[in-house]
């Protein structure tokens, strides 16, 4: 089945189980007539030995039709409409009171232009869970201390990364936290196996568990000196881990013209979705970005078989600067 999706202000798009259109009207010189029962000249028996005529009544016509285009699926406003309410925990006095700001899954599907499949492939991304038949986001804290729960408890035991053991987990961490959520934080942060005995295993990501503390320790200063960041940053993770710049992609942004370096929050979600604006807004930032640095922040907004370098084409001017290539905006900036 094929369904509409988009609310009053928004421009209407086509979803399959798994994909999403534009759909735009288009003009046909070629008039189309609807007639009830029609009959194509396959239908008809051609051993008839005589051709009788078919009166038809015309019911109806048309000069125009939908022309649908593959885009991307509109998801920016499910994170947005999952952070109303994050969910801070068993505990938390507001997760009692409030109801308004909770969606289920049928209610993200008439809200978001998205098909299904994007949306629960979106809803997993963003490490999403279902608590009481809602979905939720974790608050980003609660999710941090969730996690700090686990990586003690691996320290502690002095367990490989790579064989982090469910039900041990859930035994010794149980009495602090519910156990659906230490297990939604292992799946969050690790891979779910099992063994030839049977039991459930996570290897952790060392990269995503690098990049939250990461997000943890800039989300608390505007600019950070880059060496003494990247010093406490190393000293936070886990032992075992190794912190490095390539997991902050998208995350976090280096600015190597200030003396000393610096870095500072730079979250691809929170830039616009709509293709120019997320230049407009690239560019307001910086005047000047080389392909490296920009990529992790439009990465996303290529369309099916498309090429940074073809957005970079369209949206952006290049030029040389101290023998490598940069890039700045076609239009001037406000």
């Amino acid at each position: 089945s094929l369904v509409i999706r988009g609310e009053k202000d928004e421009q209407a798009v086509l979803c399959s189980k798994d994909k999403t259109y534009d759909m735009k009207i288009a003009d046909t010189s070629n008039m189309l007539l609807f007639i009830p029962g029609c009959k194509t000249p396959e239908e008809l028996n051609a051993d008839q030995a005589s051709c009788d005529i078919i009166h038809s009544q015309v019911a109806g016509f048309s000069n125009n039709y939908w022309e649908l285009r593959r885009c991307r699926p509109k998801l920016k406003k499910l994170r947005k409409l999952l952070m109303e309410d994050p969910y801070e925990g068993p505990d938390s006095r507001k997760d009692q009171t409030l109801t308004s700001s909770k969606y289920t899954t049928e209610d993200l599907l008439s809200l978001i232009q998205a098909s299904e499949e994007e949306i629960l492939h979106q809803l997993h991304v963003i490490d999403a869970c279902k608590i009481e038949g809602y979905w939720r986001v974790l608050e980003f804290d609660y999710e941090m201390k969730l996690l700090n729960h686990v990586t003690q408890l691996i320290d502690s035991e002095s367990w490989s990364l790579s064989k982090v053991p469910l039900r041990t987990c859930l035994e010794e961490l149980g009495s602090l936290e519910p156990r659906e959520m230490i297990e939604h934080i292992l799946l969050s942060y690790g891979r779910k196996y099992i063994d030839d005995a049977g039991e459930v295993y996570f290897e952790m990501h060392e990269d995503k568990i690098c990049r939250a503390i990461a997000q943890m320790l800039l989300q608390n200063a505007v600019k950070f000196n880059l060496s003494e960041f990247q010093e406490v940053w190393q000293q936070s993770v886990p032992e075992g881990m190794t912190a490095r710049l390539d997991q902050l992609k998208g995350l976090a942004l280096v600015d190597k013209t200030s003396r000393p370096e610096t870095i500072f929050l730079l979250k691809v979600e929170d830039l616009p979705e709509d293709n120019q604006e997320r230049f407009n807004s690239l560019f307001s930032i910086r005047e000047k970005w080389t392909e490296v640095d920009i990529t992790p922040y439009i990465q996303d907004l290529c369309a099916e078989k498309q090429t940074v370098g073809a957005l970079l084409t369209k949206y952006a001017r290049s030029s040389m600067q101290n023998g490598v290539k940069v890039y700045n905006s076609r239009r001037p900036i406000s």
